[in-house]
C-alpha cells in the first residue's frame, strides 16, 4: 500500500459549578502572558529579540577557537561523500537525495544497481536545488518525490520554503528534466498530491476559510483532473474540523488496484476506506486505534487496544492478517502473525513480493523472522543473515516486483552498514559508512534503572572502556518518551565526535511514552499519567549516579520536540539532578500548545488544556507555568528554529524570556530557517551541533 501521510481523564464532576468555576479562574489568571508577544513567528519585534539572543549566545559559545574546530569536524562528517546514499528503487533505476559541500540544498539523482554496487557510481543528476534556488530566488528545501507508476516518466515533488513543513508540489518531467510547462502545481500549504493516473490526482491541501482542520492540517480532500483549475476539482471526503488529516491515495500494485481514503481523527485513530469506482466509500471496519495496512490481497492490522471479535481476545500488540475481500465480505477470522511478551513488541513488519519480514524488539535488541502464506496457513522462518547484535532495520527493494529486502545494521560505535537481501540467501554487503571518530577507546552496555513505581527501565550506556566509577564523568543522557517512538542503538558521527571522542560518556533512556514494549508502554505515559516519563527518566539519572558512572554536577541532558517538552520537565521537576540542560525545539507552554501551529493534533498524548479537569493535570507537566523564579536552575540552552511550522518557536522563545528576566543561567539561538528539524543544511546542522556540544563541554568538563 502506498504511504499515506503520518504524523511525527477527566476528574468528574463531583465537586459541581463551583469547583468548575474555582478552576476557570486559575486557568484565566495564568492566561495572562507578558511574553505572548514572541508568539508572533516573523514578526519585526520578535525577531528583533531572537538576532540579540543568538547574538549573546554566538558571543558566549561560537567566538573561541574550540568552537569552530568542532563545526569544521561536524561539517565535514555531514558533507562526507563516504556517507552511505539511501536509494528507492523506481522502476530499473534508484534514485537518491544528496547533500555534501558541493550541493548545499541537495541534488536528486539516480543510477542503476550495477552502478550502485560500485564503491564510486555514477549518478545522473535530475534536479539541482542549489541551482533552481539561484535561478527562482527561494530557497527550497526537498520535501520528496512521488513518480507514477509504471514507467516514472512524470513525478510530483514537494518543496519546502526554509524547511517548513508547509511546501508546494510542482510536476516534473524525468526525460526532460525539468518542470512540466502548466502541469500540476499545489500552491504553499500542509498537504499533498497523489498520482491517480497521468490526468488525475488527489488533491489534500488548503482550499481556502474551511478547509483545513483544527490542527492545520487538511480537511478535503479531491479529485484534480489535468487542466480544470484546482478549485473545481471533485469533492471526495470532507472530514470535520476537529480531525487532524484527510487524504487519499491509490494503489497502483498491478491486479490489486484500488483507491484509499485517509481520515485521521486524531493521533492513534483513524479510519481507511475504500474508494469504489462510483466514488462510493466502504470503511474497514477495524478499530480505530488499529494500524492498519493493505498489500496485495492482504489486510493487516496492528493492534494499540485489546479487540474482542469472532469469539476471541487478541491482546494489544499484536498483528492479525487476513484476506481483504473476506474481511469486507464480513469474515472475521484471522492470523496471528505476532503476539506481544512482556519483553517482546513489534518494531515492524516488511512487505516483500510474497513474504513479511517481522523486526521484533525484544528488551530494544531487533530480531528478524519471515512468514510466508501458503495453501495451509502462514509459515514462519528464520532470516538468514540478521546479526546478532545491533539495531537491524529492514525495507523492501520493491514489494511489487521482488522479495529483496535492504538490511541496514548499525549500533552506537559501528558504523551502519547496507545489505541486499533476497529472501532466503545470504546478504550481499553494498555500502558501510565510514569511521567518524574513534570508537575503540568505548564500550556499550544495556542497564535497567528502576522507576518510583517500580517499573524496570531499560537503557543503554555508552561509556569509555576505562570508566572509573568515582562519578566525575561527564555523562550526556538523552530521552524522548513519546508517540510511541522507539530509541535503539544507531551510530551518529556527530555525537560520536563531538562528545565520544572527547571522552565523554553517553547514555539513552527507553522511558515510557515511547514504543520499545509496545502500546502498553506508550500509553502508560499518556495524558494524566504523563509523569511516569519523567520519573523513568529521573530514576534513569539516578541509576547513572548510584553506579558512580557520574554525578549531578557531570550530568546533562538533551532532548528535542516531544524530548524537548521532557527535558523541560527535567529543568523544572528535578534541578538539582543536573549540570546543564539542552531543550530543542520543545513545546513548553501546555496551556496554549494546542492553538500555536500543529498543537491541536497531539491532544490525545496530553490531554485538551481548555478542558478544567484536564488542565489540573497538564499544568503539572508544563514547564512553562512549573518555573519558579526562587528556584536555581542547572545552566540551559534552548534552540528552536523560527521556520519549525510544527512545534512553534514561541515555546522556546517565551521560556527564554521569563527565566531571563528572572535572572537565570540560560542562553538562546534560534535558526532563521530549518524548519522542525532545526536547520534547512548541513553547515546549520554543524552550526547547531556545535553550539550545544560546546556548552555541554563548558558546564560539564574540567
Amino acid at each position: 500500500m502506498p504511504k499515506l501521510p503520518s504524523f511525527c481523564l477527566a476528574a468528574g464532576f463531583a465537586f459541581g459549578l463551583a469547583a468548575g468555576h474555582a478552576a476557570a479562574q486559575t486557568q484565566e489568571a495564568e492566561m495572562a502572558d507578558p511574553y505572548q508577544w514572541l508568539e508572533d513567528v516573523e514578526g519585526e519585534k520578535a525577531l528583533d529579540w531572537v538576532r540579540e539572543q543568538n547574538a549573546k549566545a554566538e558571543a558566549e559559545l561560537a567566538d573561541t577557537p574550540g568552537f569552530k574546530t568542532l563545526e569544521a569536524e561536524l561539517l565535514a562528517i555531514y558533507d562526507s561523500d563516504e556517507r552511505i546514499p539511501v536509494v528507492e528503487k523506481m522502476g530499473e533505476y534508484y534514485y537518491n537525495f544528496w547533500r555534501d559541500k558541493d550541493h548545499e540544498r541537495g541534488i536528486w539523482r539516480r543510477t542503476t544497481l550495477e552502478e550502485y554496487r560500485k564503491p564510486r557510481p555514477q549518478w545522473e543528476v535530475l534536479l539541482d536545488l542549489d541551482a533552481l534556488n539561484a535561478a527562482e530566488g527561494e530557497n527550497w528545501v526537498w520535501h520528496g518525490a512521488d513518480c507514477l507508476r509504471p514507467d516514472y516518466e512524470r513525478c510530483l515533488i514537494a518543496l519546502s520554503r526554509g524547511g517548513a513543513d508547509a511546501d508546494v508540489t510542482r510536476e516534473f518531467d524525468m526525460a526532460a528534466k525539468d518542470w512540466v510547462e502548466d502541469g500540476f502545481f499545489r500552491p504553499e500549504a500542509k498537504g499533498g498530491l497523489q498520482w491517480i493516473d497521468r490526468d488525475n490526482v488527489y488533491v489534500y491541501t488548503d482550499f481556502g476559510d474551511g478547509s483545513l482542520t483544527s490542527s492545520g492540517y487538511p480537511r478535503i480532500v479531491k479529485q484534480w483532473r489535468r487542466g480544470t483549475p484546482m478549485e473545481q476539482a471533485e469533492l471526495v471526503y470532507e472530514g470535520e474540523p476537529g480531525d487532524m488529516y484527510i487524504a487519499a491515495v491509490r494503489d497502483h500494485t498491478p491486479g490489486f488496484e484500488r483507491d484509499l481514503v485517509s481520515r485521521t481523527i486524531a493521533f492513534y485513530n483513524d479510519e481507511l476506506y475504500l474508494r469504489g469506482g462510483d466514488g462510493a466509500l466502504a470503511k474497514i471496519d477495524a478499530p480505530n486505534s488499529a494500524s492498519k495496512n493493505i498489500h496485495r490481497e492482504w489486510l493487516t492490522l496492528e493492534l494499540r487496544e485489546p479487540w474482542t471479535v469472532g469469539g476471541r481476545e487478541y491482546p494489544a500488540g499484536s498483528l492479525l492478517v487476513a484476506r481483504l475481500d473476506d474481511f469486507m465480505a464480513g469474515g472475521r477470522d484471522f492470523e496471528v502473525l505476532f503476539e506481544p511478551t512482556e519483553t517482546t513488541s513489534l518494531a515492524g513488519v516488511t512487505w516483500t513480493r510474497n513474504r513479511a519480514v517481522l523486526n521484533v524488539l525484544e528488551d530494544v535488541k531487533n530480531r528478524l523472522s519471515v512468514l510466508t502464506p501458503g495453501a495451509d496457513g502462514w509459515t514462519r522462518g528464520e532470516f538468514t543473515g540478521a546479526p546478532e547484535f545491533g539495531t537491524v532495520a529492514v525495507s523492501a527493494v520493491d514489494d511489487v516486483e521482488s522479495d529483496a529486502v535492504w538490511l541496514t545494521v548499525t549500533d552506537y560505535l559501528t558504523p551502519s552498514t547496507l545489505s541486499l537481501v533476497e529472501i532466503g540467501g545470504r546478504p550481499e554487503r553494498l555500502k558501510t559508512m565510514p569511521v567518524f571518530f574513534d570508537a575503540s577507546t568505548h564500550a556499550i552496555e544495556q542497564h535497567f534503572a528502576v522507576s518510583e513505581d517500580g517499573t524496570r527501565v531499560p537503557y543503554f550506556l555508552v561509556r569509555p572502556k576505562d570508566l572509573e566509577h568515582d562519578g566525575d564523568n561527564p555523562t550526556l543522557l538523552y530521552g524522548y518518551g513519546g508517540f510511541e517512538i522507539s530509541l535503539t542503538p544507531g551510530y551518529s558521527g556527530g555525537t560520536g565526535k563531538g562528545w565520544l571522542e572527547r571522552g565523554g560518556t553517553y547514555a539513552v533512556a527507553n522511558i515510557r511514552g515511547g514504543g520499545e514494549y509496545g502500546p502498553r508502554w506508550h500509553q502508560a505515559a499518556l495524558k494524566a499519567n504523563r509523569h511516569k516519563a519523567y520519573e523513568d527518566f529521573a530514576a534513569v539519572a539516578q541509576d547513572l549516579i548510584a553506579r558512580g558512572v557520574t554525578s549531578p554536577r557531570r550530568l546533562g541532558i538533551r532532548g528535542g520536540s516531544n524530548g524537548g517538552l521532557l527535558t523541560g520537565n527535567m529543568l523544572t521537576r528535578y534541578p538539582d539532578l543536573f549540570g546543564a540542560v539542552v531543550i530543542q525545539v520543545p513545546l513548553l507552554d501546555m496551556q496554549r500548545y494546542h492553538k500555536l501551529l500543529a498543537g491541536a493534533s497531539w491532544m490525545a498524548e496530553y490531554g485538551n488544556p481548555d478542558l478544567p479537569e484536564e488542565w489540573e493535570y497538564i499544568r503539572t507537566f508544563s514547564p512553562y507555568h512549573l518555573f519558579d523564579p526562587q528556584v536555581d536552575y542547572p545552566p540551559i540552552l534552548l534552540l528552536t528554529s523560527t521556520r519549525d511550522d510544527r512545534v512553534h518557536p514561541g515555546h522556546a522563545r517565551k521560556m527564554m524570556a521569563r527565566m531571563s528576566e528572572a535572572g537565570k543561567d540560560v542562553r538562546y539561538y534560534e535558526n532563521i530557517e530549518g524548519g522542525h528539524g532545526g536547520s534547512a543544511n548541513n553547515r546549520q546542522a554543524a552550526h547547531m551541533d556545535a553550539l550545544y556540544f560546546t556548552f555541554l563541554w563548558q558546564q560539564l568538563g574540567d
